[in-house]
């Protein structure tokens, strides 16, 4: 699936370090997707990373344009906060 970029997600993406492949990965075969209630929705996996730590990494997409708009993405440590059984 085709994603655009917003300029926020391209600057958060650098200032948090994020790797684009994990993104691209996120985007293409997400986990988890998990609809919000302003018509979002999030899409969230789970990566390792060099040294061994595990992170999910979450990506808020807009699906209101053609193509869905990405709007944010951050990474967490804090898995069970936010994933769904």
């Amino acid at each position: 699936m085709r994603f655009s970029i917003s300029h926020h997600a391209e600057f958060q993406m650098l200032r948090r370090q994020i790797p684009r492949a994990w993104l691209d990965a996120l985007l293409q075969a997400p986990e988890q997707r998990v609809p919000q209630p302003d018509g979002t929705e999030i899409l969230q996996s789970r990566f390792a990373s060099e040294d061994g730590r595990m992170y999910l990494l979450r990506a808020v997409i807009d699906p209101g344009f053609d193509p869905p708009v990405l709007v944010t993405v951050y990474q967490t440590s804090k898995i069970a906060k936010y994933w769904r059984p």
